[in-house]
């Protein structure tokens, strides 16, 4: 329990913005769940929620003392009142989350609190599964991480040791990722590989695609494959051969069939007519596929996860309405 004791500044507020402006922790939902079940006390007794506070009243919080820390990045979850997650599998040791555009998927300048591993944070803190107050405490992580805009499945480590081994199959290429995306025109020829060298340019937040070998630049490969053309678009899939920032988007871009909705490397004039906003690409299917020993997650070999409902694909690529 802590007390505290109204001053002049804090006078005439209510009692609800008054919790909120000073636990910036704690949910709003559960603020006043606890201010119904009387564990905020006014002058020793439970009071509403839109109690006008005046000078020299006593409040005693019978709130958890997490909720009284200042807030930082690696407190935030404690703010996520119902965890948005789409779950596509879990167990006792990884969790794979279906992550939508729009969502980053670590904190940044912009956003604090509504970010992925903030949301699994605050999922399995309130299943009991984990908390960051206990001794030596592991806290859970992401083990490949999505942009912002682009959709897709992102693994979440539970544990030390799953996130051990599966960064190290992440690294030794024992996991396979299939890429969803829609390109203008069509695809010459519509199956094959793409190969260039990557440049990344840090102050653009961008990379150049170059065709022959460049100081500082990355191989990057892509196997494609269209599955349908219509409307002056293509539904591909991709196979990432080599794991390059903006591989997906630069490289197509330099093939002359930029993603639909890509502002970064895309055509504006082009996108306006089929209004899409952002790049129209998803990491929909993830196969596991070791080739050693894989420990507490070798009962994940050989299986595989896919995102059924893609948006973009029902947008632009109807069931019953192909050529």
């Amino acid at each position: 329990m802590k007390e505290f004791t109204i001053g002049p500044n804090d006078a005439g507020q209510r009692l609800d913005r008054w919790i909120a402006k000073t636990l910036p922790l704690l949910p709003a939902p559960l603020a006043q769940k606890y201010i119904r079940l009387k564990r905020v006390k006014v002058n020793g007794k439970g009071s509403k929620r839109d109690v006008r506070l005046q000078k020299g009243d006593v409040l005693q919080l019978y709130i958890n003392d997490e909720f009284f820390e200042k807030p930082t990045r690696e407190n935030a979850f404690l703010s996520v009142f119902k965890p948005q997650l789409d779950i596509l599998y879990e167990d006792g040791d990884i969790m794979l989350l279906n992550k939508r555009p729009g969502m980053v998927v670590h904190p940044d300048d912009q956003e604090r609190v509504n970010t992925l591993i903030t949301h699994v944070q605050a999922y399995l803190y309130q299943k009991k599964e984990w908390s960051p107050y206990r001794e030596n405490s592991f806290a859970p992580a992401l083990c490949n991480r999505i942009d912002r805009n682009t959709g897709g499945i992102v693994i979440a480590a539970k544990t030390a040791e799953a996130l051990r081994v599966m960064n190290q199959k992440i690294r030794d290429r024992e996991l396979q990722k299939l890429y969803l995306c829609v390109v203008h025109g069509t695809m010459k020829p519509r199956e094959g590989q793409l190969k260039g060298y990557i440049l990344k340019d840090e102050d653009k937040a961008q990379v150049k695609v170059f065709d022959h070998p460049v100081p500082g630049g990355k191989t990057a490969v892509t196997l494609y494959r269209t599955l349908e053309a219509r409307n002056g678009l293509s539904l591909v899939e991709c196979d990432l051969i080599t794991g390059r920032t903006h591989q997906i988007r630069a490289q197509f871009a330099a093939a002359g069939h930029p993603l639909l909705g890509d502002g970064k490397y895309g055509r504006e004039r082009d996108d306006k007519r089929f209004d899409r906003k952002f790049q129209a690409l998803y990491s929909y299917k993830l196969r596991f596929a070791f080739t050693t020993d894989a420990g507490c997650l070798e009962h994940l070999n050989g299986r595989e996860w896919t995102v059924e409902n893609v948006d973009f694909v029902e947008e632009y690529f109807p069931r019953g309405d192909q050529d």
